[in-house]
């Protein structure tokens, strides 16, 4: 399984953010921008807690596996293997919905003196937050579940110099 890239992320996150605001301009010009429901950061700040607990809890049973404690409860590599999936989709989906909240939190910026754009705006914020929350902790999830690496795939010529 290959690792989540940060420029991945960024990309995703750039493009949503410009066909966001390019698409809140023109659907302010047709008619009314929809508004960005309050649920929005909290959805995202529930799924960044779940990813963050998650990994915590691989990361204890880990540590108490390489320890050899006695009480120490195995982790199923398929569970783990499906952690980290479930990690790198959130992150992907959080990427592309933060940037659709920038791009249209960006647009709200010019007409800040309207209240209800004006909660709009923020509501829009807290979720590029909370979507960079989610991200982080997937990124941390994906970091707990990486297998140590062995020390002759660091020096690929190391074991045919021997």
């Amino acid at each position: 399984m290959k690792e989540l890239r940060i420029r991945l992320l960024a990309g995703v996150f750039a493009v949503a953010g410009i066909l966001s605001w390019a698409g809140a301009r023109l659907w302010n010009s047709v008619g009314t921008l929809p508004s960005v429901p309050l649920a929005a950061p909290i959805v995202l700040a529930l799924i960044a807690v779940v990813l963050l607990a998650t990994a915590l809890s691989l990361r204890a049973r880990l540590r108490a596996q390489r320890e050899r404690r006695p009480e120490a409860k195995g982790v199923d590599p398929l569970m783990a293997a499906r952690a980290v999936v479930f990690g790198q989709a959130s992150a992907l989906v959080a990427a592309l919905v933060c940037g659709m909240y920038a791009g249209t939190g960006v647009f709200l910026l010019e007409s800040l003196d309207i209240p209800a754009r004006r909660d709009q705006a923020v509501y829009a914020g807290f979720s590029v937050l909370a979507g960079i929350g989610v991200i982080a902790a997937a990124l941390f999830l994906e970091r707990v579940c990486r297998l140590p690496e062995d020390e002759d795939d660091d020096h690929p010529g190391a074991a045919s110099a021997a």
